[in-house]
C-alpha cells in the first residue's frame, strides 16, 4: 500500500491526503504537509470573506451590547480597575498575577483621559464621569470579538469545513460564560485572546512546509502569543506546555519519516526551543521590567516585600546608613527572615488567653512599637560605660522600649498555636524598676552561613548578621510562621518560642539600630539594591506563596470535579433588582462534556478492533478527525487537571481555558459528524447543526438577564433554576416587567452623590446597597461643609454640587448621606 484510499471530494475540502510510503522494513507516514494544503486553509474567496463578516457583526453586537451597565464596580473589577488605577497613579501594589492584562487596562484607561483618582474600593460602587469604565470594558469585549474570530480562524487551519466552523464559533460567540467574562475590566479576556492566539499560531505552523519563511513566522508569533499569555495569568504556562507536547507528538513522528534527514530534525528541534522558549521568556521579562519602572512609589502594597526590595521605591522609609555594629545598650528592630511578618513588635495590648501578659508579635509596617533596648542578662537597667558587642553566644535581655517590659517566655501554651506542643508562648513581661528574671533571658547565636562572610559571622552587625534566639531557660527558639491571632491581636502575626520547625523561620536580623557611645564615624551600612532579576526573583516568591495560600472559604467556590456539569455559578453584581450572574451556556457546555466521553469511547473501540485483528479506518476525514481532537484534548487536560492538584480556592471561571480546547475538539466532533458519518445525508448533517445552534441560541436569549444584568421576571428566574446551586436570586426580580418603571423612578429619586477631597472627613457619600457598612461612618454635612480643607461636591456623573445643594438634598429631599473615609486609619 503506497497510498491510503481517497475518496473524492469537493475542491474546497480542507482536509489533505495522509501519504504513507513503504521503507525498507516498514510503511512510515510523510509528514510534510501538501503545498497546496496552505491556500485551501486560507479565508480567500469571497463567500468565505461574507462568513467572517457575518461573524464579527454576531460576535461584535453580542460581545459590545450595553457595556455601560451596570454604571458600577462588578466583581474583581474591584481588583484589577484597581490595580490599572495604581499603574497610572505609579502606586506599587503586590498581585498573584502577572502585569499585562492590568498594564493594557491602566493604557486604555489613561489614553481615555483616566487620572486612577477612581478607587474600585467595593463592589457596587458607582463609577463618576472621570472614569472611562466603558471604554476600559469595551477593550476587554473586543478582545473577546477577537477571540470568536481565532476560533473560526483556527478550526478552518485545522481542517473544519467551512459552515461547521462558522456554526461552532457563533455558538462561542453567544456563550454566556465568555460574553460575561469578556465584558467587564477582568484578567481573563486578554488572557484567553493571548491563548487563542497562540492556538491560531501553531496551528497555522503545522501546515507550512517545515524550514519555510512562513512556518519560522508563524512559530514566532506563537512564541509572541505564549509569552503574552503567560504575562497576563500564569494559566499561559499550561499553554506552553500544551505547545511542547505537540512539539513531541511532531517530533516523534518526523522521527520515522525516512524522508525527513536527521539534520533538518535537530534545525527545526532547536528553532523551536528558541522560538516557543526564549521569546516567551523574553517576553514575559519585558513587562516586568514595565512593571517595576511603572510603579515607582512606595505604598502600603510593598509591605509583602523584603526591605532591599522596598529601597528601590520613592518615598520609601527603610532606614539606611545604618550603624553596623550592634552591642549592650543599642536600641535596634529585629526583622523577621522567612516570612513577611516584618519586625518583632509589642504593644500595650494584654494576651486574651495563657499568661495574659503583654502581646508580642510581628508587625509588617515601621513603628515605634519595634524598638527594643539590648542588655546584658545580668546587668539589667543598667548603663553601659563603654561600647561592648554582640557576639556568637552572649546571653541578653531585649527591653521593649515604649512599654519597658521584656520579652519573655515560658511554660504557657501560644494563644493561638496552643495545640502545638513544640511552640511556647511569648510576651512582654515587667513593670517600672523590675529587674528581670531567668525567663527573659536570650542566647544570641549566629548562622554564619547565612550570614555575610566576615565580621559579620562573629558579632552581629545589623542587615548583615543573621541570627537566632535561643531561650536560656527552655532551649525553644523566638519563632514566627503565618498564623495570625485574632481581632484582640489585630490580626498580627504570632510569635512564639518552638522546640522544632523550620530552620529558616526561627532566623532574626537588625535591621535599624542606635547607640550613645558609638561615634559618629563608626561603620555603617545599607541595604544593598536588588537587581532586577533578583527583585523577579522576589516577585514570584512572593506571588506563587500567596496564590497557593488563597485558602479562606468563598460562598461562590467549587470543585473542579464539577465544572465539566456546570453545576454552579458565580455572582458577580446585584442592583436594583437586576443581577449579573456568571454561568455557562449549558447547551454547548454539557456538549462539550458529553463529546469527551463519547471520543473516548471510540478510541477504546477502535484499541479492541485493532487488537481483534480488525482494520482500523484511514479515511483523511477520520485521520484528520482523530489527530485533530487529540491534538485539543491534550489542551483541555493539560489546562484542567492542574486545578485537581490546587489547594487554593477555585471558581467556576478557572474552566474557561480547558472549555476552550473542549469547544475546538467538538468543532472536529461535528465536523467529522458532516463529511464522514453522514457525508450521504448532507441535509441531515446541516440539519443538526442547525438544530445545535437554536438550541444554544435559545440558551444564550433565555439567561442573557444574567450577562448584562438587565430586566427580568420573578416566574422566568425560577423557570430557569434548573439545579439547585445555579444560586441567583429569584426574588431580587420583581412579578412582573412593568414593575421596573416604578423600581428605576424610586432609584433616580436617591441618586448616589460624592465628596470628594481631603478634608478629614472627605471619603463617598454612598447609599449603594450592599455596601460594606463595616467602612460606613455618618457625615455631619454642616461639619464636612465648614471644614475648610479643600474639597469638591459631585453627583454619581461628576457634575459639581454646591454645598446649598449638598444640604438640599439631605434636608429637603431626606437623602441618607454615608462617607465612607478615603484614609483607613480614619474608620
Amino acid at each position: 500500500m503506497s497510498k491510503v484510499q481517497e475518496v473524492k471530494v469537493d475542491d474546497d475540502d480542507p482536509v489533505h491526503s495522509f501519504e504513507i510510503k513503504r521503507g525498507p522494513l516498514r510503511p512510515f507516514l510523510v509528514t510534510e504537509p501538501s503545498e497546496k494544503l496552505p491556500e485551501k486553509r486560507t479565508p480567500k474567496t469571497t463567500k468565505e470573506k461574507v462568513t467572517i463578516g457575518i461573524l464579527l457583526l454576531i460576535a461584535s453586537f453580542v460581545r459590545l451590547y450595553r457595556l455601560s451597565y451596570p454604571n458600577s464596580v462588578v466583581f474583581d473589577e474591584v481588583h484589577f480597575g484597581g490595580f490599572a488605577s495604581k499603574y497610572i497613579t505609579g502606586k506599587f501594589f503586590m498581585d498573584v498575577h502577572p502585569p499585562l492584562a492590568k498594564m493594557l487596562f491602566a493604557a486604555v484607561g489613561s489614553l481615555a483621559g483616566y487620572n486612577g483618582g477612581f478607587g474600585f474600593s467595593n463592589i457596587g460602587d458607582v463609577y463618576n464621569s472621570s472614569v472611562p469604565y466603558v471604554v476600559m470594558r469595551g477593550f476587554s469585549a473586543v478582545l473577546g470579538v477577537f477571540t470568536v474570530l481565532l476560533m473560526y480562524l483556527t478550526l478552518r487551519n485545522s481542517g473544519v469545513r467551512r459552515v461547521v466552523a462558522f456554526c461552532v464559533s457563533i455558538s462561542f460567540a453567544i456563550e454566556n460564560s465568555f460574553v460575561t467574562i469578556s465584558r467587564y475590566i477582568l484578567l481573563d479576556s486578554p488572557m484567553l485572546f493571548f491563548i487563542a492566539a497562540a492556538v491560531y499560531s501553531f496551528k497555522r505552523y503545522e501546515i507550512y512546509k517545515t524550514g519555510s519563511m512562513k512556518s519560522y513566522y508563524c512559530l514566532a508569533m506563537t512564541g509572541l502569543a505564549l509569552g503574552l499569555a503567560v504575562s497576563s495569568k500564569w494559566v499561559g504556562l499550561f499553554t506552553v506546555a500544551w505547545v511542547g507536547l505537540l512539539c513531541i507528538w511532531r517530533l516523534w513522528f518526523q522521527i520515522g519519516d525516512l524522508t525527513t534527514p536527521v539534520s533538518r530534525i535537530v534545525k527545526q528541534s532547536v528553532t523551536q526551543v528558541l522560538f516557543l522558549l526564549g521569546i516567551p521568556l523574553c517576553v514575559y521579562l519585558f513587562f516586568f521590567h514595565i512593571h517595576f519602572s511603572a510603579l515607582n512609589s512606595y505604598s502600603d502594597g510593598a509591605g509583602f516585600f523584603s526591605s532591599e526590595f522596598r529601597t528601590t521605591l520613592k518615598g520609601n522609609s527603610i532606614p539606611s546608613n545604618i550603624l553596623a555594629d550592634v552591642g549592650i545598650g543599642s536600641t535596634i528592630t529585629i526583622r523577621h527572615v522567612g516570612t513577611m511578618g516584618g519586625y518583632l513588635h509589642s504593644h500595650d495590648h494584654a494576651l486574651k488567653s495563657g499568661s495574659k501578659q503583654q502581646q508580642v508579635t510581628l508587625y509588617p509596617h515601621l513603628d515605634h512599637n519595634n524598638d527594643w533596648y539590648v542588655e546584658l542578662y545580668n546587668k539589667s537597667n543598667t548603663v553601659p560605660t563603654e561600647f561592648e558587642g554582640v557576639k556568637h553566644g552572649t546571653k541578653i535581655r531585649l527591653k521593649h522600649v515604649l512599654t519597658g517590659h521584656r520579652l519573655h517566655s515560658h511554660d504557657h501554651k501560644p494563644p493561638v498555636s496552643e495545640s502545638s506542643d513544640w511552640q511556647k508562648e511569648v510576651s512582654g513581661y515587667g513593670y517600672a524598676e523590675f529587674e528581670g528574671d531567668a525567663n527573659d533571658d536570650w542566647i544570641v547565636e549566629i548562622d554564619r552561613e547565612a550570614s555575610v562572610p566576615g565580621e559579620a559571622q562573629e558579632s552581629v552587625k545589623a542587615i548583615d548578621t543573621k541570627f537566632r534566639l535561643r531561650h536560656a531557660m527552655t532551649g525553644c527558639l523566638l519563632f514566627s510562621h503565618e498564623v495570625k491571632l485574632p481581632k484582640w491581636g489585630f490580626e498580627q502575626q504570632e510569635v512564639t518560642c518552638a522546640t522544632q520547625g523550620k530552620p529558616h523561620l526561627t532566623l532574626w536580623y537588625v535591621e535599624s539600630n542606635s547607640h550613645p557611645l558609638l561615634p559618629e564615624d563608626a561603620e555603617r551600612v545599607s541595604y544593598r539594591k536588588p537587581t532586577f532579576f533578583e527583585k523577579v526573583k522576589e516577585s514570584h516568591i512572593r506571588m506563587w506563596h500567596i496564590n497557593k495560600n488563597l485558602k479562606e472559604p468563598h460562598v461562590y467556590q467549587s470543585d473542579p470535579i464539577s465544572w465539566p456539569f456546570l453545576l454552579r455559578g458565580i455572582s458577580y453584581w446585584a442592583k436594583d433588582n437586576r443581577q449579573v450572574y456568571f454561568i455557562g451556556n449549558a447547551i454547548v457546555w454539557w456538549s462539550v462534556t458529553a463529546f469527551i466521553g463519547v471520543f473516548a469511547f471510540i478510541c477504546s473501540a477502535e484499541l479492541f478492533a485493532w487488537q481483534l485483528g480488525k482494520p482500523v479506518l484511514q479515511d483523511k476525514d477520520v485521520l484528520n478527525f482523530h489527530i485533530q481532537t487529540m491534538h485539543y484534548l491534550i489542551g483541555y487536560v493539560v489546562h484542567f487537571l492542574p486545578s485537581f492538584l490546587m489547594s487554593r480556592q477555585l471558581f467556576l471561571h478557572h474552566y474557561l481555558p480547558a472549555y476552550y480546547f473542549g469547544i475546538l475538539a467538538l468543532g472536529h466532533g461535528l465536523d467529522v459528524l458532516t463529511s464522514y458519518v453522514l457525508r450521504n445525508k448532507r441535509n441531515v448533517a446541516y440539519g443538526l447543526l442547525i438544530l445545535y445552534l437554536t438550541w444554544t441560541g435559545y440558551f444564550y436569549s433565555s439567561y442573557s438577564p444574567l450577562s448584562y444584568g438587565s430586566k427580568w421576571t420573578k416566574d422566568l428566574c425560577s423557570k430557569s433554576q434548573w439545579f439547585a446551586d445555579w444560586d441567583y436570586s429569584c426574588s431580587n426580580f420583581p412579578a412582573k416587567y412593568a414593575d421596573y418603571k416604578e423600581i428605576d423612578e424610586r432609584a433616580a429619586r436617591t441618586p448616589t452623590h460624592e465628596l470628594v477631597g481631603n478634608s478629614p472627613t472627605a471619603g463617598s457619600i454612598n447609599v449603594v446597597p450592599g455596601y460594606n457598612e463595616a467602612k460606613k461612618v455618618d457625615v455631619d454635612i454642616e461639619k464636612i461643609i465648614a471644614d475648610p480643607s479643600p474639597k469638591k461636591f459631585m453627583d454619581q456623573h461628576g457634575n459639581p454640587l454646591s454645598p446649598e445643594e449638598v444640604k438640599r438634598l439631605v434636608k429637603e429631599e431626606g437623602v441618607e448621606l454615608k462617607a465612607v473615609a478615603h484614609n483607613p486609619q480614619l474608620l
